[in-house]
């Protein structure tokens, strides 16, 4: 019987060259071939995928996925580079994160005011982001609300969908600014007409700027669950969430547009332990792909899963 394989599946796209594989992938492989495991690359087949897994007693690192299966492990970038979910449940919303308990008592304030410090100045100091930013700072009134729209899809697994977000938003007795920053990737004749509609009201500002200046300036922050729930945290800027994310512990969520004054009141108001909860969900639950001991840290989650990894080495030993 051949030795059990490390299986790594991604998209047909990926593996047509017609979608870019990002280096973590090939870190991924190359680092437990060095290892001396076997590892795989399969197109990933997300319909027949369970079926494929049970048939063979491989491990799996599913891309995107949200399969749970002994044998599995599910990865996707974790919001903010180089962190990766490698989790048993999935992704984002899906993933393990989200039911685990918080508790900011554990953390070593210390490691978490270092590692913090470190993650601002790579991500704020050098004004980078998931997508693309403007390169020009631009600057914005104090105190404002700053809204993320993520494309509208996301409205159909919101608590509270974009124009009724923003609706809310505009019947508040609030004078302060509010800056409205559509999703990079979305100018849909559905947004376009949503972002004219807000502009009429004179509190509201439409922008493109870099997320770091549209921070820099805001008082809170309001979106469904995009990534910029993390990045606001750098700023120690609070946020309101209008739909599920694995990172609500660190956020008001409303569930109503009628909640959202309140969200907003309680964001300003509750402690939040903004150094501590980046610690804890990116350092203590993600794999960063920038740690030389990477590997390590995958071997270690395929072992939690219950899966026996000296069955992936030679000579059924760990390197």
């Amino acid at each position: 019987m051949s030795r059990p394989a490390v299986i790594i599946h991604l998209p047909v796209a990926c593996l047509l060259g017609q979608e870019h594989i990002a280096p973590y992938f090939h870190k991924l492989r190359d680092g437990l071939a060095e290892r001396q495991i076997r590892v795989e690359i399969e197109a990933l087949d997300r319909a027949g995928l369970a079926e494929r897994i049970d048939g063979d007693t491989d491990f799996h690192i599913v891309s995107y996925g949200t399969l749970r299966h002994p044998r599995v492990l599910n990865t996707a970038s974790a919001y903010i580079a180089p962190f990766w979910y490698l989790d048993p449940q999935g992704v984002r919303v899906h993933s393990s994160i989200g039911a685990q308990d918080f508790d900011p008592s554990t953390i070593d304030p210390e490691a978490a005011g270092s590692f913090f410090k470190a993650l601002r100045r790579r991500r704020v100091g050098e004004r980078v982001s998931r997508y693309p930013q403007a390169g020009n700072a631009q600057a914005f009134p104090k105190g404002a609300i700053a809204v993320f729209l993520q494309r509208a899809e996301a409205d159909a697994t919101a608590h509270v969908p974009r124009a009724a977000m923003i609706r809310a938003l505009l019947a508040r007795h609030d004078t302060s600014p509010i800056l409205i920053k559509p999703h990079p990737r979305d100018d849909s004749a559905e947004t376009l007409a949503l972002l004219a509609d807000a502009a009429r009201d004179p509190r509201v500002r439409i922008t493109n700027a870099n997320i770091h200046d549209i921070l820099g300036a805001a008082r809170v922050t309001v979106t469904i669950n995009s990534a910029v729930g993390l990045e606001s945290l750098m700023h120690r800027v609070p946020i309101v969430l209008c739909g599920p994310a694995d990172f609500h512990h660190s956020a008001a969520t409303v569930t109503d547009a009628f909640d959202l004054d309140a969200g907003l009141a309680k964001a300003r108001l509750w402690p939040w332990h903004y150094d501590a909860y980046l610690y804890w969900f990116l350092k203590l639950n993600c794999v960063n792909a920038g740690d030389p001991k990477m590997i390590d840290d995958v071997l270690s989650r395929i072992a939690a899963t219950g899966y026996d990894v000296d069955a992936l080495l030679p000579g059924m030993q760990r390197a």
